[in-house]
């Protein structure tokens, strides 16, 4: 059990980080966790409090951003003429949004109050579920990401003197950014498991990714093949995961806990349920005590069936952290709020779901495991075998 926990929120007072309402990145999915994290009493538990976010500064933005790209993202926020498609902003994924920066900046904010909460002390463990904007590049927006707020986060730390630590990212998509930021780093070890490259955006972490220079072995991709499910996934995260974290012992835990790997998300083609979150909160929380002295560093991610699946996911993973239990029966109160945010009753009323069937039988994914194993095992003193 940990004896304090923190539920970083960004604010009321912060403006949206927000897209547009046809893009698939609703800012609902983020206070729709928060309703649920409070419905469901965890903010009751004993040491578990929800503390304040705040604004990045530009100083602390630049541990990870160049200036030119953090002007840019300033000044078209503001509606500002601009070659705004030089760093990634335009129709599609990237769209300028008013107040840009300044809703980015509140999101990898709240993510260093999490980094200064685990770092001095004042929490064991600390979840900031509006982050988790794992492909902003130093100088580019990507994947709906203007600032990569684990990145910065894990900057952060490694300034004030933490020698290592251990990024673990569990989207369905490729943590692009954390990977090549600190591919050259051998203080920080990153883990991606997703959907392989050759099948989902961003079209890399490939097997054969594993870093360069002095960083070499320190960044692991598992790529995993189309229609993965619970079983095939849980496999190649426990026997890639835990292993190299330990081997590794950071002195913190960073992970990013996207839940687009769901079978309902309508952007990747995984297929998962709330049980496979549930033992990963648990491998996680368990790798946090025995490997990083109990600091745990948390973000949100993807998920874009934002109101059946992000609240839900994020709430097991955030209970898990607190070491509470929680009724399966989703609290009345919370659904009809969620219903009525997505004008739909399509929501669902349990934690718990169905088994779903899933599309690989397990031998590609053992085939990734073991290839993976062979590829970076033996830098961390690990057999393949």
């Amino acid at each position: 059990m940990s004896e304090r926990v923190e539920l970083v929120w960004i604010g009321d007072d912060a403006p949206a980080y927000d897209h547009g309402p046809a893009h698939p990145l609703r800012p609902a999915r983020v206070t729709l966790t928060r309703e649920l994290i409070h419905a469901c009493g965890l903010l009751g538990t004993p040491g578990v409090a929800e503390v304040a976010g705040r604004d990045a500064t530009d100083d602390e933005l630049a541990l990870v951003h160049a200036p030119a790209y953090v002007d840019a993202v300033r000044r078209a926020g503001r509606a500002e003429a601009g070659p705004w498609w030089e760093f990634g902003f335009g129709p599609g994924d990237n769209p300028v949004f008013p107040h840009m920066h300044e809703a980015s900046a509140r999101v990898a904010g709240a993510s260093l109050v999490a980094a200064e909460a685990v770092l001095s002390g004042r929490a064991e463990h600390a979840f900031n579920p509006a982050g988790g904007l794992h492909h902003a590049m130093p100088a580019r927006a990507s994947g709906f990401c203007v600032y990569d707020d684990p990145a910065l986060a894990i900057t952060w730390l490694l300034a004030r003197g933490v020698a290592r630590v251990a990024y673990v990212d569990v989207d369905v998509h490729h943590g692009d950014g954390p990977d090549a930021i600190f591919a050259g780093d051998p203080r920080v070890l990153t883990i991606s498991l997703h959907q392989d490259g050759r099948t989902l955006f961003p079209g890399t972490g490939f097997v054969e990714d594993r870093g360069t220079g002095d960083g070499e072995g320190t960044a692991v991709n598992v790529p995993l093949p189309p229609f993965t499910g619970d079983a095939g996934w849980l496999r190649a995260f426990e026997e890639v995961v835990p292993p190299l974290v330990e081997a590794f012992a950071p002195e913190v835990l960073v992970t990013q806990l996207g839940c687009d790997t769901h079978h309902l998300d309508p952007l990747a083609r995984l297929s998962l349920t709330t049980a496979a979150y549930r033992r990963a909160a648990s491998v996680l929380h368990d790798l946090a005590h025995g490997a990083a002295g109990g600091r745990w560093l948390a973000t949100g991610g993807g998920g874009y069936q934002w109101a059946r699946v992000v609240p839900r996911a994020w709430t097991t993973y955030f209970a898990e952290m607190v070491g509470a239990e929680v009724a399966d029966q989703l609290p009345a109160s919370w659904v009809a709020r969620a219903a009525a945010e997505a004008g739909s009753h399509d929501v669902p009323i349990r934690f718990s779901e169905p088994a779903v069937v899933a599309g690989d039988d397990g031998g590609a994914v053992a085939r990734v495991v073991r290839e993976v194993k062979a590829s970076v095992f033996g830098f961390h003193g690990l057999a393949a075998g």
